[in-house]
């Protein structure tokens, strides 16, 4: 599984990089729509939803919201989506402490898993457009942020599989550890100086910036055990099978839609 793991990563990650650098905002903001609609499909039926027309329709309105997100982004609508995003996030790790909130296959629970994927999905959208449209370095800011995810992502499977003992949370997510936690911050963390130092960030920003690359790994981690907890709630291993070894869309960007609202705002915040 671990070759199989990496050798998807091997073709991904070149493709992924030049999605990030190659193309201008506009084009950069349309694949990853892409993207998100794919991961939104999956969401929706981890939610619960069987029909088929409905999940449609569910994609034709998360096609038109993109539309008018796009529209708007240059307005006051950025901001208030960040900030929307790192609320959200903040509300999840509450759903995580009661983490048998919602499980019943109900209507009003899948209603409610489906407005969960929505503050999850398109604030992640408006962040990256965020970043990438930032006029100094947008798009190494962006290939920075997601760096510091894979990253820590990396450094969570290695510390955990080194020094695992004591678990993370064990109803949701029972591979994870409080090592692999500590893993993923030290490994984010570094990558974050590493990457501000190439982007001339010195002195208290390039502090900042680390402080900022922690709450930024701990969204992750959190963005993780959420796809977990609803995962376990829909009694699936993966949200698909796109990726062989990483299963689906979703199972490789759930860190990541809940990092970019975070360190968007946080870039903002410190003026970088």
């Amino acid at each position: 599984m671990l070759i199989q793991r990496v050798l998807t990563a091997l073709i991904l990650a070149p493709l992924a990089i030049a999605i990030v650098l190659w193309p201008p905002t506009a084009i950069f903001a349309l694949l990853c729509a892409a993207a998100f609609l794919a991961a939104w499909w999956e969401w929706a039926q981890l939610s619960g939803l069987k029909s088929r027309a409905a999940s449609v329709a569910l994609l034709l309105a998360a096609i038109a919201a993109f539309a008018l997100l796009w529209w708007g982004h240059a307005s006051v609508a950025m901001p208030l989506a960040l900030l929307l995003g790192v609320a959200w996030w903040l509300v999840a790790c509450l759903w995580l402490r009661h983490f048998a909130f919602a499980a019943a296959p109900t209507r009003e629970n899948r209603t409610l898993k489906l407005l969960a994927g929505a503050l999850i999905i398109f604030p992640a959208w408006m962040a990256l457009i965020a970043i990438h449209d930032r006029e100094v370095h947008g798009h190494w800011w962006t290939m920075l942020a997601l760096l510091i995810v894979w990253s820590a992502d990396i450094g969570a499977y290695f510390s955990g599989r080194a020094f695992g003992k004591r678990k993370l949370a064990p109803q949701i997510s029972p591979g994870k550890t409080w090592a692999g936690a500590y893993g993923a911050l030290a490994a984010g963390t570094l990558i974050a100086l590493i990457g501000g130092w190439l982007l001339e960030v010195r002195g208290a920003s390039l502090v900042g910036l680390a402080v900022l690359a922690c709450l930024t790994v701990a969204a992750s981690i959190v963005g993780d055990l959420v796809e977990s907890l609803m995962k376990r709630h829909a009694k699936v291993k993966d949200s698909g099978s796109i990726f062989p070894g990483h299963g689906g869309l979703l199972d490789r960007l759930d860190s990541v839609f809940a990092a970019l609202p975070v360190f968007a705002a946080g870039l903002w915040l410190l003026g970088l």
